[in-house]
This record gives structure tokens, sequence and C-alpha cells, in this order.
């Protein structure tokens, strides 16, 4: 999975010292192991008899096979971390596809409460997975793009006060999921003085063992408001460009490369992503056309249609200005 890519390069980093171990682990018991719907065993001491016959490919063949061992074992024990938050993790479940999630007419009862609370369904919010699968609808032209290999590093800022720990959590397995390692930089969470106790230890314990070294907690002492509370989130970051969200948002893939892009371009750009819509009953995505965002004389926020010229141009993958 695409949230345990830290955990790979770890691995990798360490193939050398496995690799040295693989003798000595010859003399230990054998390892049962699950593959498919079966069972087998692995015989270290077998495999070292092979190694002889068989040269260096043996040796890479043994070394990887403990590594996908370790790895589906830590794997196990970052998955238990969400269930006993009472939340999923994995592609399946509700919702999946971006698709409308239900409940049953108990589950609707207790629901109501939390709905109330939030502004949106939060107790199905738990029953949907922190990793699913939403639909991508770029444009066909923007998925063929291609950019280069040197795009900035990003830190992502989420900003949130009393906001349902399930929705935080799924906006970021949604940002480490699709966005390529080598472009992001960190995730931070800056809690405007939230009062919910949810959101204190449970949400940094649950970060700093399920994503260590990847996700910071800021907390305010008062409440500050939206926009110094992004600038506590930006005094924190790293990366050589910060990018700030809501905290009740899900990534697709390949928004971070032409954002990127765009700012390498030129540093003093401001980006906005196309943003669809997570409908707040049931979590269906829906698709939103293409529009430019911009504000009316009272500042409300609104979306524009794109001018004559954008649409002449017949090119869906050109940014709106």
């Amino acid at each position: 999975m695409a949230s345990l890519r830290r955990v790979k390069v770890l691995l990798v980093l360490n193939l050398i010292a496995v690799a040295g171990f693989v003798l000595f682990l010859a003399k230990c018991r054998p390892i049962t192991t699950k593959s498919g719907d079966s069972y087998h065993d692995i015989h270290p001491r077998a495999e070292v008899a092979n190694l002889t016959a068989h040269g260096i490919s043996s040796i890479q063949d043994a070394v990887l096979k403990r590594l996908s061992l370790l790895e589906d074992i830590v794997y196990r024990q970052l998955n238990g971390l969400s269930k006993s938050l009472g939340l999923i993790e994995g592609y399946g479940g509700r919702g999946k596809g971006g698709l409308p999630a239900t409940l049953s007419p108990e589950e609707e009862e207790k629901a109501k409460g939390p709905h109330e609370k939030y502004g949106y369904n939060s107790y199905l919010s738990e029953k949907i997975s922190l990793d699913r699968s939403i639909p991508d609808y770029r444009p066909t032209k923007c998925k063929e793009l291609k950019y280069g290999k040197d795009l900035p590093q990003i830190s992502i800022i989420f900003i949130f006060v009393n906001e349902a720990l399930s929705v935080i959590l799924r906006s970021v397995h949604s940002a480490v999921n699709h966005t390529p390692a080598p472009l992001l930089k960190e995730i931070i969470l800056v809690d405007d003085n939230s009062d919910e106790e949810e959101l204190k230890a449970p949400l940094e314990e649950y970060v700093n063992k399920r994503y260590p070294g990847l996700v910071k907690v800021v907390r305010n002492q008062k409440r500050e408001g939206l926009i110094r509370a992004r600038i506590e989130g930006w005094k924190a970051a790293t990366g050589q460009v910060t990018g700030f969200f809501d905290a009740h948002v899900e990534f697709t893939a390949g928004w971070a490369e032409p954002v990127l892009s765009r700012i390498q371009e030129n540093r003093k750009r401001v980006i906005l992503p196309s943003i669809d819509n997570i409908k707040q009953d049931n979590f269906e995505v829906q698709r939103y056309e293409n529009s430019a965002h911009g504000y009316s004389w009272e500042l409300w926020c609104m979306y524009i249609s794109p001018p004559k010229d954008w649409w002449d141009a017949g090119d869906p993958s050109l940014p709106i200005r």
C-alpha cells in the first residue's frame, strides 16, 4: 500500500543487514506464513543449502521473502491502530469508489446526534474506510501529461477545530496514499484549540505510530481563527511549497504534480486545484464541472465559469486564470 512506502524505504536500507542474518536464521525454527488462502513453511536451513547451490539470486529471494513477511507483520500492527479507535482501513467497504454509503435503520437512529453536532454524518464516516477509493474525474488529457522528477516538495497543512476524528484521519490517509512519496515533505495538523478528547491523545498517538516522522501536530493554546491558524502551520512547515486544506477532504491520484509544476514555473503563483464535492449525508463524491474559484464583492467564495478563450482552446488540461 502507498501508506507503507516509508516503511519499505527503511526495510530496503536494512537489506544488507538482513542478508547478513540469513546464515544465523538457518538455525532457527521454521516460520509459517500465509500465501493466498493456504499456509506454508519457510525452512531457513533448507534455504541456506539452496543458497550454496543457486548463488546470489537465491540469497535475494530469501531476503525478499523475509522482508515481505516483515512488511505483512508491520501492516497488520499498523492496521490494528485504527481498530482500537473503532475505525477501518483498506480500500473496500461502504462508500467504495466514491459511491453513496448507507446505514441500517438502527444505525440511522444512532447517527442523528453526531450529524447535528458536526454538520455531516460523522457516525457514517466511522463506517467508511480511511483508505476508501474514490473516482478519478480528471480529463483524459490531464492523465496523459508528464512531469519532471525535480518537482519541489510540499508541506500539506490541515486546519481543524472539533472536527470528527475519522474525517481528519481520512484526509491524512488520502494525502499519503495519493501524493508521490518524494513530493510529500510532511503533513501538519493545526488544532485551533479543540476541546474534543478524541482529538488530543488518541489523535496524536495514532499519527505518531502510523506515520512516524511524517505527520506533525501543532496545537494553539487559544482559538486563533482560520488565518492565524494557517500561519502557525506555515511556521512549522519545512517544505519548499505549502498547501492549506480543510481537514475534511480526500485527494485523488495525480493532484500534486500539476500544482507543483505550476509553482515551479513561477514561485509567485497561488494555485487552487479543481475541487469536487463530498456530500455531507452519504459521503458520495460528486463531480463539479470545470470552473475557476473567485469571490463576489461581498467576499463570498463562488465558482466562476472559465473565460471564452479557455473554452476556445479546447484543452481541458490548461489552467484557468
